[in-house]
């Protein structure tokens, strides 16, 4: 399944902000592949505004649906106020392997439960408005053998089929090519078999 993902990581973040009854709230979103990196999205956030009231989380380590790489945190705020609509947006947005930090700076006066849960999740819509994404194409890898006269043939037709090669290993009888496959780009390799010539062996680690 292809889905888009931020195109920002956590060194260049996308942030945008927002203020609800003199409270300011700061969103931070960025590529997140592990819960490692949403961590460090918090980190970030912490450093940059260390006077700040609270550092909320929410991400999604993984493709849109992920239930197991996911996770949310409330950071001092009443429970279910914050990481949870916060998890919420993202949730709903379809996008995968994101993580999202709101920072808030407490104006003084009390939100209230239910104005704290809106108050997050419209930071986070916010935030995801403008955020630059790019589309992400989940792979395997295969190893492919080849000719020698034959590898320009080879990559020609793995270019034209978003197959990308990952290295090349020439060895005494022709060249081993290490490709990353999309996930959703089937099985069949008749057609470049034919245009090699026929000259073509495949390895498939998931089907072996």
């Amino acid at each position: 399944m292809r889905y888009y993902m931020p195109a920002v990581g956590v060194d260049n973040c996308h942030v945008a902000d927002i203020e609800v009854n003199k409270s300011r709230f700061i969103g931070w979103c960025a590529a997140a592949k592990t819960p490692e990196v949403a961590q460090q999205l918090v980190t970030r956030a912490r450093q940059y505004y260390p006077d700040a009231s609270h550092h909320c989380l929410a991400f999604i380590a993984g493709p849109p649906g992920e239930q197991q790489a996911i996770g949310f945190a409330d950071d001092g705020e009443p429970g279910g106020t914050a990481g949870r609509p916060m998890y919420q947006v993202l949730e709903g947005s379809g996008l995968g392997r994101i993580a999202c930090v709101v920072t808030r700076y407490f104006g003084g006066t009390k939100l209230g439960t239910g104005g704290l849960a809106r108050a997050y999740a419209q930071t986070v819509s916010r935030t995801l408005d403008a955020l630059p994404t790019r589309l992400e194409v989940p792979r395997r890898k295969l190893t492919l053998g080849v000719d020698f006269a034959a590898e320009h043939l080879a990559r020609s037709w793995l270019d034209e089929h978003e197959g990308e090669v990952l290295s090349a290993d020439y060895g005494a009888e022709g060249v081993l090519l290490t490709i990353a496959w999309p996930e959703d780009g089937g099985n069949d390799f008749s057609e470049l078999t034919s245009r090699v010539g026929g000259r073509l062996s495949l390895h498939d680690p998931a089907t072996s």
